[in-house]
């Protein structure tokens, strides 16, 4: 990838938070913290989901994928954050920054996608419970989650494609903790109107699909719940659908914040929180979303402490 005056871009710097090297300790053990929490609960989550046979439904085979996802793009970010706390030379190389969006920019759209596949399951579940096993069948359940990671690698792919064929000749300081699209764009010398148009499409098409999907399903949702006679099946339907909605609002909130919102020299420092938030924290708080909400992971961790102690 070259430059406008002939020499070749073969790394880009990660600025991260500009603060004294104090701070950056500090920020290192907080996130590798974080880093561990999210690591065990996801991994907890998925090993939990395999172990207990009461937790073979459809909803928890989307909720292992989940866990997954979360587990594969935050390896992808987390690493590299964490070292450039502890180290001055905050580099990446041109090879290993296209490796790193790939891989989170292909999971993070699987996410979305994923959601949007737990609520046409949460729709089934309240909305047609006599036709739910026919319905959310294997088959059935197989299709969306390999829809969503097809979807989410060839959105990223595509994406990946038209902006590393862009030169470079600003500047190679990415002021992120990650590679990322726009802060990437920022320093190309190539026209970017068609990447800037691409990652509209991309970004807005893969998020409002999902809020669409997820707004009308959860619409027959509501009605039906409204209708429930029954006070603990209202209850329980309604912690459900809150655990899903939290994770898909703190998601698709903060990448519509960071993809479709006009940019500007003041919002760096809120994007360079933001990119840690959906990089990092997210991850961590999906399964503590769903376990601590959801009384049969609740139930499934008791019996295997039980049998553990």
């Amino acid at each position: 990838m070259t430059q406008g005056n002939g020499t070749t871009v073969t790394e880009f710097i990660l600025m991260g938070f500009l603060v004294q090297q104090e701070v950056q300790y500090t920020l290192f053990f907080v996130f590798i913290i974080i880093q561990i929490t999210s690591v065990v609960g996801n991994a907890g989550m998925i090993l939990l989901i395999n172990i207990d046979s009461h937790l073979n439904t459809a909803m928890y085979f989307f909720l292992q994928h989940l866990s997954f996802v979360d587990l594969c793009y935050t390896s992808a970010i987390a690493p590299k954050v964490l070292l450039n706390f502890l180290v001055s030379n905050k580099s990446i190389s041109f090879s290993g920054c296209v490796l790193q969006l790939e891989i989170y920019g292909t999971f993070a759209i699987t996410e979305c996608y994923l959601l949007a596949a737990m609520a046409i399951d949460q729709y089934v579940a309240i909305c047609k419970p006599l036709h739910y096993s026919m319905i959310m069948s294997q088959r059935a359940c197989i299709q969306l989650v390999s829809g969503s990671y097809f979807m989410g690698s060839v959105t990223a792919s595509i994406q990946i494609a038209f902006l590393f064929s862009l030169s470079f000749c600003n500047s190679n300081i990415i002021n992120r903790f990650l590679c990322d699209a726009p802060p990437i764009l920022s320093l190309s010398c190539s026209s970017i109107d068609m990447n800037v148009m691409m990652l509209i499409i991309i970004s807005g098409f893969s998020l409002s699909s999902t809020v669409i999907t997820v707004f009308f399903s959860y619409v027959y949702i509501l009605s039906a719940i409204l209708k429930m006679h029954s006070a603990t099946g209202k209850h329980k339907a309604f912690s459900t659908c809150f655990s899903h909605l939290t994770a898909l609002t703190i998601l698709c909130g903060t990448l519509f914040y960071m993809y479709l919102h006009p940019s500007s020299s003041e919002s760096q420092e809120n994007d360079k929180v933001a990119s840690i938030f959906y990089g990092i924290i997210i991850p961590m708080l999906n399964p503590l979303i769903y376990s601590l909400r959801n009384k049969e992971v609740k139930e499934a961790v008791k019996i295997l402490g039980k049998s553990c102690s």
